[in-house]
């Protein structure tokens, strides 16, 4: 499910006049038998909400004084986010007779004494800061509110908001609901804050809430989905600048492509944009292509097989992405090491709706049309996948049926979108001809019934040459690496980086050098092991340049090579 935990504001919206009918304590129940959590989010202090609302332990916590209070009712533990206002503070009310509580860390008063309160603050030079909820006026500690106490309350749950329907009613509940993957206005609403929620139920109060708990229960608020454009990852643009996006959970994404055709740009592209929105990614990495990815945490190394423990271990915590690196082990046995791993994936997301994204690459060899396992394995409805391969129709049939978006990449895209299509035995609408150019992709989303078009595929706004150092100085795997072996295979020399490549070119007879040549080999080396386009384009110049000698092809390969690697480093 999408939304794993209803926040909720008391006053004016679970409540009516400060008590909750029996209708709304029942669908609460109902929302908690369904597997979600209750967050509680007042500006209420703990001990009056407690003699008021008796049934409070049918939340798993309260944000409780504004957000300056996080409050267990199974434990009765209350763990304050404020600091206690000063003595002095206190004092100088009550000077000027202003009528106020006090908890925790909120002093809490009514219009029209926010004057007052505001003369007091300058005059003592306090950083405080005033809260307004339909005639109460709250003082806080700057920078602590609703959003900063639900934000600390769904740390120690170890839950996302992204993962959250968030519910209220006045001023102070902007900044709440806005931190809320969908944001919630109940029809008493004050009218600024219905006009920025994302949704406004019809029922107000309690009844409202009600309503909203009956949309959850019948499709996770699958009905609003076109309300909720705001959290769209960008994927391009096409011709006439209209943005193609993506919904951030529904739906299943495919980028298909020749080796060196771009696959691996336009998923870094996306996952950068899910960085920004802060959705946790969980990417399969079986060639050591993500290495030090913008701040993920890697596990597995070519020398190290990923443990599956360490990977659950890290996904716990919402703010860490991870990136498994396959590496270390051996090509035949990654299958089943993502056998193994990806049910206990799904057991995290049952329980915590995390990761948001898993990202497959080589999706053909981790999930492979003849694996027996896969039908039983992707589980009817999966959505949140990124799956990337050279061969489509090699992917498990079960794992494409659920793909919203289809994206091919490089030469021959008709035809990658076409073998996709007769996987899931779908017929592709009909396409136009069109030859794609550099940065573009051609896109089929299916349930728009529109035939594929073209796009402009968004570059990440972090400009990035992925693994420069790893090609240029690092150590590729043996099955990565450049041999030179002539054409009596009477060499055995290694190149297992670009560096190595150029100190062994200038090293090796000009007949080898040229054998290797004449047959294409470094631009394919270029496009399918290092996988940069550009440079293989550039050795597939010199290659088909018969009238060049074996001194001149190798000088104008390593000015290439030079020119992106060594320069930029």
């Amino acid at each position: 499910m999408r939304y794993l935990v209803l926040a909720t504001d008391y006053d004016g919206t679970l409540a009516t006049d400060g008590g909750v009918d029996e209708a709304t304590l029942k669908a609460l129940e109902n929302l908690k038998r369904s597997g979600r959590k209750l967050i509680l989010v007042t500006g209420r202090e703990v001990e009056d909400l407690k003699n008021i609302f008796p049934q409070i332990r049918i939340f798993e916590l309260v944000v409780a004084e504004n957000g300056g209070l996080i409050y267990n009712p199974k434990t009765q533990e209350a763990c304050p986010l404020a600091e206690a206002p000063s003595e002095d503070f206190l004092s100088a009310l009550r000077k000027r007779e202003v009528p106020f509580s006090v908890g925790h860390g909120i002093v809490a008063t009514w219009e029209p004494h926010q004057t007052a309160v505001l003369d007091v603050i300058k005059q003592l030079g306090l950083e405080l800061q005033l809260s307004f909820n339909k005639g109460a006026v709250m003082v806080l500690p700057s920078g602590i509110n609703k959003k900063t106490g639900l934000e600390a309350a769904l740390s120690q749950l170890q839950l996302s908001s992204h993962n959250v329907v968030g519910i209220g009613d006045a001023e102070n509940d902007h900044v709440f609901l806005s931190a809320c993957e969908c944001g919630v206005a109940v029809a008493n609403a004050l009218p600024a804050l219905k006009e920025r929620a994302d949704i406004v139920m019809h029922a107000g109060h309690g009844e409202g809430v009600v309503e909203l708990i009956d949309h959850l229960l019948k499709d996770d608020l699958r009905s609003f989905d076109g309300k909720l454009k705001r959290h769209h990852i960008l994927l391009g643009t096409r011709d006439d600048g209209e943005p193609v996006n993506i919904p951030p959970y529904r739906g299943n994404l495919l980028v298909a492509g020749p080796s060196g055709s771009g696959k691996s740009s336009v998923a870094s592209g996306v996952l950068e944009r899910f960085i920004e929105e802060q959705y946790q990614y969980c990417l399969i990495d079986p060639e050591g292509d993500y290495e030090n990815f913008l701040g993920a945490l890697q596990l597995g190394s070519p020398q190290a097989a990923p443990e599956v423990s360490r990977v659950l271990k890290a996904l716990d915590d919402p703010k860490h992405d991870v990136v498994i690196n396959l590496l270390g082990i051996p090509l035949a046995d990654r299958p089943q090491f993502f056998a193994s791993l990806f049910p206990k994936i799904l057991d995290l997301r049952a329980r915590t709706a995390r990761p948001h994204w898993l990202i497959i690459d080589e999706a053909h060899h981790m999930l492979p049309a003849s694996w027996e396992l896969a039908g039983s394995t992707v589980p009817e409805g999966m959505t949140g996948m990124i799956m990337v391969t050279v061969h489509p129709e090699m992917v498990a049939p079960s794992a494409l049926k659920n793909v919203e978006v289809a994206v091919a990449v490089g030469k021959g895209a008709d035809k990658t979108l076409a073998g996709f299509a007769r996987a899931i035995q779908q017929p592709l609408p009909p396409l136009s001809a069109h030859q794609l150019q550099s940065g573009e992709i051609l896109v089929w989303c299916r349930s728009d019934g529109r035939e594929p078009f073209v796009a402009k595929s968004a570059p990440g706004k972090i400009e990035r040459r992925r693994h420069l150092r790893k090609y240029a100085e690092g150590e590729l795997p043996p099955d990565r690496s450049f041999y030179f072996r002539g054409s009596q295979n009477k060499l055995n020399l290694r190149a297992h980086n670009l560096q190595t490549f150029a100190m062994l070119a200038e090293g090796i007879d000009d007949e080898t050098w040229l054998f290797h040549l004449r047959h294409g080999e470094y631009s394919r080396w270029f496009r399918e092991k290092i996988k940069d386009p550009g440079l293989a384009e550039d050795a597939e110049a010199t290659e088909r340049d018969v009238t060049l000698d074996a001194a001149e092809s190798r000088l104008r390969i390593k000015a290439a090579i030079e020119q992106r690697y060594t320069a930029a480093a």
